[in-house]
């Protein structure tokens, strides 16, 4: 069928719209990817001249410690705050959708986390970590919190892991209110006429309905979280130790300044491969449960 002179002009505009767009993409995000793969394959120190090293990156890889330690670190980190951020969220989205007073005031406040920045956050709970907490914990006389979390090496991820929720729970929260007010009054009824209330009522009508909002929060969840940077910067720089070292902050530090920019860009390309795949995996489990569902 034949685009009339008026569908053609529209198509072509159209088109030309994509063009910048377009541009800005491969400038800004295809072309880093491309320099950043060649670069990995180079002993790059990030200045100077370089020289071609094959695939003896790759192979060090799997054999540096430094870097299995921060892969271990990003993971545990990841899945924990995954899962607090989205039961939490969940159970927030599910009180703000209810018959409150107040509503859009709550839901505005709730997310204000998001609106600011990581690193000023990040700072602002170093301070309550830092001098807030130990005087509390010293007052009341609890030992757990009379020294900094941030200086010991097995607390200092919990505190990681409670700003990055603290801030993502905004977003999450947002997210499933919105599958919650897609969710047709008539359900309920209908289930209420059942006998169908509280726990059960949410479990076999309300969550299965919002499977695909659930789906969308923990693969972005996942992905944010395995990408930890500011909350990093801001807290501890990866110490103590490198107890808290993610793969994104190694790869910026040894990277940038520590002489390794071939190096991690091969570590950079690893992580980026390692993201796809579980992305792909998480969507193709969560489609599947969309499918019986």
């Amino acid at each position: 069928m034949k685009l009339s002179k008026g569908a053609q002009d529209r198509k072509r505009t159209f088109m030309l719209i994509t063009i910048p767009v377009l541009a800005l993409f491969f400038c800004f995000n295809t072309l880093p990817l491309i320099k950043g793969f060649m670069y990995s394959f180079t002993n790059f120190k990030g200045y100077g001249s370089y020289e071609w090293v094959g695939l003896r990156n790759y192979i060090d890889l799997f054999s540096d410690a430094r870097v299995g330690k921060s892969y271990w670190f990003t993971f545990k980190y990841a899945l924990v705050s995954t899962i607090i951020t989205n039961v939490i969220s969940l159970v927030l989205a599910l009180g703000l959708n209810s018959k409150i007073k107040c509503k859009s005031a709550l839901r505005g406040i709730y997310f204000i986390p998001n609106v600011l920045g990581g690193l000023v956050i990040g700072y602002i709970f170093s301070f309550i970590f830092t001098y807030v907490l130990p005087v509390i914990g010293q007052t009341l006389g609890i030992g757990a919190l009379s020294s900094s979390m941030l200086s010991s090496t097995g607390k200092a991820w919990i505190a990681i892991v409670i700003v990055g929720c603290w801030q993502a729970i905004a977003m999450n929260t947002i997210i499933y209110i919105s599958g919650l007010q897609t969710v047709p009054e008539d359900v309920y009824e209908a289930g209420a006429i059942d006998g169908v209330s509280g726990w059960k009522q949410f479990k076999e009508l309300t969550f299965p309905l919002i499977i695909p909002f659930f789906s969308i929060n923990m693969v972005l969840c996942m992905k944010n979280f395995l990408m930890v940077f500011d909350q990093i910067m801001a807290l501890t720089k990866g110490g103590p130790s490198q107890s808290t070292e993610s793969i994104s902050y190694l790869i910026y530090n040894n990277g940038m300044s520590g002489g390794q920019f071939g190096f991690q860009s091969a570590n950079a390309f690893v992580f980026f491969v390692v993201i796809v795949i579980i992305s792909v995996v998480q969507t193709t489990i969560t489609n599947r449960k969309e499918e019986q569902l």
